[in-house]
């Protein structure tokens, strides 16, 4: 679905291969109440920003959590749409609204049928460390 897609680009026309890279809880990294789902889009990276106040109104609303791997499918849709409808500029970082996290899950759920149904992420390598898969490093790290 949209944890591995190709999609054009609608001003270049341009095909983009996105690749879901990670999920990282954007508190500790930069003090943000959010959720940030990382994306390779032809080796570029895309941070898609979900705030963490969507999990909480989705169990409040449906009575079910946001998993990882819906997550990762709300974030892939989002970026799909936005750079089928023009709105991707070339930005590293995008910010979703509670009320988008929610219609993408929605529309997610709509599409697979039940959660179950969700593709699994894809296991990072267990023989080289996340960060240097991810290319994240603290400051004073050797990169």
């Amino acid at each position: 679905m949209y944890e591995d897609f190709k999609v054009k680009d609608r001003w270049t026309g341009e095909e983009l291969h996105c690749q879901w890279k990670g999920t990282v809880v954007a508190i500790a990294t930069r003090h943000a109440d959010a959720t940030d789902i990382r994306f390779s889009v032809n080796r570029r990276p895309v941070w898609i920003a979900l705030p963490n106040l969507a999990w909480t109104e989705q169990k409040h609303r449906t009575g079910y959590v946001i998993t990882d791997y819906l997550a990762a499918q709300i974030a892939g849709r989002y970026l799909k749409q936005a750079i089928e409808s023009g709105y991707d500029n070339g930005r590293e970082m995008y910010t979703m609204t509670v009320d988008e996290v929610l219609s993408h899950a929605d529309q997610v759920i709509r599409e697979v049928g039940h959660t179950s149904r969700l593709p699994s992420l894809p296991v990072i390598n267990e023989n080289v460390r996340a960060e240097d898969e991810m290319g994240i490093h603290l400051p004073g790290e050797p990169a």
